[in-house]
């Protein structure tokens, strides 16, 4: 079995089922899935790519369904080419940070399919220890942190090697750049955003666990890892990144207030003391309905707009890097070239990409790109849409 450079499908069983699919609704999930992935094709196929509506399809119920269009769409979702990665550094071994990358991704066997012989894992975590670094040796001013090879490997099983060395390059320098300074001082600012999304959604909820003293450590895990580390499921996850590649870099705090609020019954007959209840909250129950949190964390979203919240996280809000370079994100992976042009672009070095920009497009992408989950979002925060409007600018 080859594994350089390739995606590996250990999944192919459930592949094309979202999380909750059951077969005694196949028939109505098999007419879902195939005008969705009709529709999935026609925006990859597009010159330019069409990538709102990509973001639409990645928000709305199922996710982009299968690992072979993950690995055309997550690129363009992060304006990305997967054929051009960063360059080898034959002395990643000197890394300040390479034992430490080997030692966790040594430990990571349970991130890997049950069942894979030994020799194809190990030609994998051994990938995995070069993509890691040659990160790291790439951005020096990136610093590794555990539950970063949690990231790491669930786009190297869809997407392959280089492919994932790309894509975590730019992830790197955006949505995860808090998680990567010295010290953990802006991640854990980035919690500060939860418990005031919980206190404007359910205020006596928020006031016991202010009373537990429990803190937002629990979900220090979900967030730094996008829940990689803490679902068994490696569909649930790979749905979940489809989910946070299209959206806001605090969108996996909303997600966290969203189970957070789902269990507010288990969490209120809980004693109200810091060790039982952060026992409760650090273990997620794997048996969450996915779909219908993603639709939770996108209604809070666009009722809780990050700068609304800002007052109660200031300090964050102010400093942090993911928030200040995801307005420019955004922006390019929305006027990408059309490929057509990219590919006069390689063979002359030059060109022109006038139909990237078309003026009566932009708006239209820009409402679309705000919020793609309009479609499944509850009525309630349809009202508020407009308003989110002025903060994706």
């Amino acid at each position: 079995m080859s594994t350089n450079n390739k995606a590996h499908n250990f999944h192919e069983e459930d592949k094309d089922q979202p999380p909750g699919f059951h077969r005694n609704n196949a028939s109505g999930f098999e007419l879902h899935k195939r005008a969705k992935l009709v529709a999935i094709h026609k925006a990859l196929q597009s010159d330019p790519v069409d990538v709102a509506s990509l973001r639409k399809y990645a928000i709305s119920k199922g996710g982009l369904l299968t690992d072979e269009i993950r690995r055309k769409a997550w690129p363009k979702l992060l304006n990305v080419n997967p054929f051009e990665s960063i360059a080898k550094d034959a002395n990643i071994k000197e890394h300040r940070d390479y034992d430490q990358v080997v030692l966790d991704v040594n430990r990571s066997l349970k991130r890997f399919p049950p069942g894979m012989k030994d020799d194809e894992r190990e030609v994998l975590q051994d990938q995995l220890v070069e993509v890691i670094v040659r990160v790291l040796c790439e951005n020096n001013q990136l610093h590794y942190y555990q539950g970063y090879h949690d990231i790491c490997v669930t786009f190297q099983l869809v997407v392959g090697k280089e492919a994932t060395v790309s894509l975590v390059n730019k992830l790197s320098t955006h949505h995860l750049r808090d998680f990567m300074d010295s010290t953990m001082d802006r991640t854990k600012h980035m919690l500060n955003y939860l418990l005031p999304i919980i206190n404007k959604s359910k205020p006596a909820l928020h006031d016991f666990l202010q009373r537990s003293e429990v803190g937002t450590v629990f979900a220090l895990a979900w967030l730094i890892t996008w829940y990689g580390h803490v679902l068994n499921s490696f569909r649930s996850i790979v749905r979940l990144y489809d989910f946070f590649l299209a959206c806001h870099p605090l969108m996996p705090v909303y997600l966290a207030a969203a189970i957070v609020l789902y269990r507010e019954e288990d969490i209120m007959q809980c004693e109200c003391d810091m060790p039982f209840v952060h026992s409760l909250l650090s273990k997620i129950p794997q048996n969450l309905p996915l779909e219908k949190l993603i639709v939770d964390a996108g209604d809070l979203f666009v009722q809780y707009q990050p700068s609304q919240l800002a007052k109660e996280a200031r300090l964050y809000y102010k400093e942090s890097t993911s928030l200040t370079t995801y307005q420019s994100l955004e922006e390019s992976s929305r006027i990408q070239r059309p490929d057509s042009v990219l590919r006069r672009l390689t063979r002359r070095g030059q060109g022109h990409a006038s139909a990237a920009g078309r003026p009566q497009d932009s708006n239209r992408v820009i409402k679309v790109a705000v919020w793609a989950i309009s479609m499944g979002i509850g009525a309630a925060a349809l009202t508020v849409l407009n308003n989110a409007l002025e903060f994706w600018g």
